[in-house]
């Protein structure tokens, strides 16, 4: 399950509905994924733009989020080999979104689509792969040709991310910190060196129950044998058979003592 320790709870919870968002309504051509161990690493897989180089490719790029998100902008990287004007061969991404235009107010979603549409309309003037800015600018045939055959060797479809793990991984998330939370809170309002009694959770309904206490000691506590359950109704229609038979045979004793009694008398008449 993921742990996300290199972002504080304040970046989680904001990030954590984004991209419940992202997962339940994505932007065209864009589809998000999450690292399960680390939420601060953010995937993307972008379709290539009809009409463009990039067409029928699918482009797998990464968001690198740091411990004051949004106050800085995450660092962008394409995984995918793309010929681009404004990635560099090492991937890393080069947009004014992500530097001097940053707004703590602009979202995951507004990243992703700006990134796209930088494969539509490149910015040569400031390009990381200067090879393909100087080709934009000199010869775009000879430019798109580059970028169709890189398009055509890298960016085959990539498997997709699982449906719906951005929402299991989120859940999983909100459900962690809830227990962190109430865990914390326990450990707020238990003393340190007050352990709490402990008794066992299904005493016999004829063993004394022991109490714990805070010194590690064991004492017993005065409880009365409890007759419960099936075995406590069986012992007193046990115990009421038993009764009745003892008045049963007595009734039948001095009935029969009756009758001899009677038989002496005529014999003495006789």
């Amino acid at each position: 399950m993921a742990t996300n320790e290199n972002l504080p709870p304040n970046v989680i919870k904001q990030l954590a509905k984004e991209l419940k968002n992202l997962d339940e309504s994505p932007p065209e051509g864009i589809k998000v994924g999450v690292n399960d161990d680390d939420f601060s690493i953010i995937y993307a897989d972008i379709e290539g733009p009809a009409g463009t180089p990039y067409e029928n490719g699918v482009f797998r790029m990464k968001l690198l989020l740091s411990r004051d998100f949004p106050h800085s902008p995450p660092k962008g990287y394409f995984l995918t080999k793309i010929f681009h004007p404004n990635i560099a061969t090492n991937g890393e991404i080069c947009v004014n979104t992500l530097k001097k235009d940053w707004n703590p107010s602009l979202g995951l979603r507004h990243i992703l689509i700006v990134v796209r549409c930088l494969l539509i309309e490149p910015f040569p003037e400031s390009a990381l792969n200067e090879q393909a800015g100087k080709m934009l600018l000199e010869n775009y045939e000879e430019y798109a040709k580059h970028a169709r055959l890189y398009t055509g060797i890298h960016a085959k479809p990539k498997p997709k991310f699982k449906t719906g793990a951005i929402s299991e991984s989120t859940t999983a998330l909100n459900v962690d910190q809830t227990n962190s939370s109430a865990l914390n809170a326990d450990q707020k309002i238990t003393a340190p060196g007050a352990a709490l009694p402990v008794i066992s959770a299904s005493p016999s309904p004829l063993a004394p129950i022991t109490v714990t206490r805070g010194n590690g000691q064991d004492q017993p506590a005065a409880v009365a044998p409890v007759e419960t359950g099936v075995s406590g109704c069986a012992a007193s229609a046990a115990a009421t058979t038993t009764t009745l038979r003892k008045e049963g045979g007595l009734a039948k004793a001095q009935a029969d003592k009756k009758k001899i009694d009677a038989r002496k008398k005529s014999l003495k008449r006789l």
